[in-house]
């Protein structure tokens, strides 16, 4: 039997209908996967950004993506959200350390902005920055050293908050770094540490008249007396007093250094022998840097601190081969 022609064209309709609502359920995004909003997550620290140079007060800048960036300068107050700065030449977004050279305290900051745009600091910190460091004004002693932290702290950063605080730079290195910055600084004095007492110019003593001698009395005639003679006692023998041996000198304990690292690369790691005061030797495919040799293990231990505080973190005592 044949269907009425307007039949069979309606029953053609909803045959097409059907088959584009189907396409359209299958192109549609699953519930399951939300699409993750921009300048969210790790996502947002890329890709990093740099520019072309450009000039403040006469002199040119060149932005560059330095791995090892660490500088000392001073530090103003200005704009800016959350634990951030700006930096002349730092990639943005990217992150450092930034100590204050008055205390040692040590924070982590996110480079966002360029900056500052007029004066001689080298960097501008925002207002939660410059209250987490503790430091205000336009004229604070700072070191800003470029790192590169866990994923947890970045996202700290990001999300407006603070990282939690670096352990304070020790007095020792703060004082090198203030030197390097201005001689006319200070050195700072360690907490519980006795500055020494201000020594005034000597003065000699005015000189003392001697007692006057005491006048001779006036002997008198000697009176005739008969004297007892009593035979001398011999004195004992005096005994002999044992001479006290001397203690043995303590041996130093020669042959004792400190490895800053090993690098895959002879020029990388006669850049850091050089910068760390040390020496570079092959050690199998590798290039060590040591410093030393030190008399004794405590002299050991001051210089691991010295490395491990200017970032070397993989620094450890070692004896000679």
């Amino acid at each position: 039997m044949r269907l009425p022609v307007n039949r069979a064209f309606a029953l053609t309709i909803v045959t097409l209908l059907a088959a584009c609502g189907q396409g359209h359920a299958n192109s549609a995004p699953p519930a399951s996967a939300p699409v993750q909003p921009r300048g969210i997550g790790p996502a947002a620290d890329y890709p990093v950004v740099l520019g072309a140079p450009y000039t403040v007060d006469g002199v040119t800048y060149t932005p560059e993506d330095k791995l090892n960036f660490d500088s000392v300068g001073y530090a103003t107050v200005g704009a800016g959200e959350g634990v951030t700065v700006a930096h002349r030449t730092l990639p943005l977004p990217s992150y450092a350390e930034v100590t204050s050279l008055q205390s040692g305290k040590t924070i982590l900051v996110r480079v966002t902005r360029r900056g500052p745009m007029s004066g001689s600091q080298v960097v501008e910190l925002s207002p939660a920055a410059a209250s987490q460091l503790g430091v205000s004004g336009d004229h604070s002693p700072i070191r800003i050293r470029r790192v590169n932290p866990p994923e947890q702290e970045r996202a700290a950063l990001r999300a407006g908050g603070q990282a939690p605080a670096r352990m304070d730079t020790p007095i020792g290195l703060v004082n090198v770094l203030r030197r390097k910055l201005d001689a006319s600084l200070a050195p700072l004095v360690a907490p519980g540490a006795v500055a020494p007492p201000m020594v005034s110019p000597s003065v000699a003593p005015a000189p003392v008249a001697a007692p006057p001698a005491p006048s001779k009395p006036v002997a008198k005639p000697p009176v005739a007396v008969t004297p007892k003679v009593t035979a001398p006692k011999a004195a004992p023998a005096a005994k002999p007093t044992p001479t006290a041996k001397p203690a043995p000198a303590a041996k130093p304990e020669a042959g004792i250094y400190v490895q800053i690292g090993a690098f895959s690369s002879k020029e990388r790691g006669a850049a850091v022998a050089k910068s760390a005061g040390g020496s570079v030797s092959a050690a199998g495919k590798l290039f060590r840097v040591r410093v030393g040799p030190f008399t004794s293990r405590g002299e050991a231990e001051a210089a691991l601190a010295k490395a491990e505080a200017a970032g070397y973190t993989d620094a450890r005592i070692q004896r000679a081969d």
